[in-house]
């Protein structure tokens, strides 16, 4: 099959031709495009069978009806979240959606703990000090980990590995999850509802999916319920937050640390180098001021067994649709 393969970058042409090359049988034809996919650059997908595409694709409607005209009849994402596709408009026109649900669940988790020890322990200053021959300790001021409350929205296979890895740091979980995770309460983890997990938590992780009733779940409203000073990580979706009420918080000091792998108007800035472009976004510019901040540019899943589980998966999903084994592929 014609794949046309969207915003790509070095690595995934490499993780997707090794998984290409990998097959036994008919190899398909992998065309790269560093653009990402857009209403303007659809006429790419023409003659191919199926498009690949990643987070910050734009899958809208429009674009579906465009893509169905070109003769597409899959749309392959790379990724596990489906947020950036109308479904609905998909089902419309016919064209089947696969994504990869579970790639490699410990990357993310294991970055979000990355961010937790960066945020306490200043290792961003410190690093930048002692590069400058500073090599003093005031303002890098942390604190143990051991017997913090951390609260964990969203208990699926990251949620899970994320909330394994700081019971091993002696910290006590708070969970809360429309379906509770049975290891999870065998363990000891205590479910509850978001209102008193708030107020409970001195770190508060994010690692549910967006959809309608998780968009700006942190919000003005929802912060007033927690600690002050807590600490903040979203690994998740960048919607998840609403980040003006955000900045007032930590203006305020209410949130005390904030940790971000995402962010809601992302699709602008991440995954390119703009070094040399002045930055138009003021609210992200504004996040960048504070000293309590780290944002990384959505790297959490980048790692070698991610990326070599997402382009297998990826690459059996287009094949598996080829040859009509639909119960084999990962459907949204």
């Amino acid at each position: 099959m014609k794949v046309a393969i969207f915003n790509s970058k070095a690595y995934d042409r490499e993780y997707l031709n090794r998984a290409n090359d990998a097959l036994k049988a008919k190899k398909h034809e992998l065309c790269f495009y560093e653009v990402p996919l857009s209403i303007n650059t659809t006429p790419l997908a023409k003659s191919c069978g199926a498009v690949c595409c990643f987070v910050n694709d734009q899958v809208d409607a429009q674009v579906i009806a465009a893509l169905a005209n070109e003769g597409v009849q899959l749309i392959a994402l790379r990724c596990a979240g489906f947020n950036q596709v109308d479904i609905t408009a998909a089902r419309e026109h016919k064209l089947t959606v696969a994504r990869v649900a579970d790639y490699s669940p410990h990357a993310v988790a294991e970055h979000t703990l990355g961010l937790i020890l960066m945020l306490n322990r200043n290792l961003h200053r410190a690093h930048n000090r002692i590069r400058e021959n500073d090599y003093s300790l005031d303002g890098l001021l942390g604190f143990d980990l051991v017997n913090k409350t951390i609260g964990i929205i969203g208990t699926g296979k990251i949620g899970l590995v994320f909330a394994n890895i700081m019971l091993g740091l002696a910290c006590k979980i708070i969970a809360h999850d429309i379906n509770p995770n049975a290891e999870l309460v065998a363990k000891g983890v205590h479910y509850t509802n978001l209102e008193t997990l708030y107020p409970s938590c001195d770190i508060i992780s994010l690692h549910c999916p967006l959809t309608t009733e998780t968009t700006h779940l942190i919000n003005t409203k929802s912060i007033e319920q927690m600690k002050d000073g807590v600490m903040l990580i979203n690994t998740g979706r960048g919607a998840l937050i609403d980040t003006p009420a955000v900045i007032g918080a930590l203006k305020s000091k209410k949130i005390g640390y904030l940790g971000l792998d995402v962010y809601e108007e992302e699709s602008a800035l991440f995954f390119e180098n703009k070094s040399n472009q002045v930055l138009q976004d003021d609210i992200f510019a504004r996040l960048l001021t504070f000293p309590n901040v780290v944002i990384t540019g959505h790297q959490a899943f980048f790692t070698r067994e991610a990326l070599t589980a997402i382009s297998t998966t990826t690459i059996s999903n287009i094949t598996h649709f080829e040859s009509g084994e639909m119960d084999k592929m990962c459907l949204v």
